[in-house]
């Protein structure tokens, strides 16, 4: 696995490497030795599946805090969606600041969201499906989310049509 740090600290983009014959290609894609020595948390209790029927589709921008914070493994597996991450870490010198990448079936790349971030995406294919490896379960009574158009944050979408929940709209600006 090829390992990319990004510009808000603790947050890799991941790539499979591709083993390829004839009959295809194998990859791993967690090896808990390489995650620990990248300074991950290699600990997965739960796996969760988000399936997103039409192109423009926004989820987010969720996340957990503590005792229940989780830091997350994301891949997309059938489609493309453009994945936001957000630092929420008060003591980050990149607090408030966001980055995007394009996750998809084709280029097969992770993200590794640390816990302290908030994470959603924006599906920019129909038919879309997201893998999410998780480090915590989920607790409702610990799961918190923030706008997905707050001005802090400026996120640029890719698409203007958004199919959004009644929840995602209504999440507190973070001023």
């Amino acid at each position: 696995m090829k390992f990319t740090e990004t510009r808000l600290k603790g947050a890799l983009i991941i790539e499979p490497e591709r083993l390829e014959d004839e009959r295809g290609f194998f990859a791993r894609t967690f090896c808990q030795k390489e995650f620990e020595a990248h300074g991950m948390n290699p600990r997965i209790v739960q796996c969760n599946i988000s399936y997103n029927k039409h192109k423009g589709t926004l989820r987010g921008m969720h996340y957990q805090v503590a005792p229940m914070a989780e830091a997350k493994l994301v891949s997309c597996t059938k489609g493309a969606i453009y994945d936001v991450i957000i630092d929420l870490r008060p003591e980050s010198p990149t607090y408030c600041q966001w980055l995007a990448e394009e996750l998809n079936a084709e280029n097969r790349k992770m993200i590794y969201i640390p816990d302290g971030f908030a994470h959603g995406f924006q599906s920019i294919e129909d038919e879309t499906e997201v893998f999410y490896q998780m480090s915590e379960f989920y607790s409702p009574e610990h799961a918190r989310g923030v706008r997905w158009d707050d001005p802090v944050f400026g996120i640029e979408w890719p698409l203007n049509s958004k199919i959004i929940s009644e929840k995602d709209m209504n999440y507190p600006l973070i001023s």
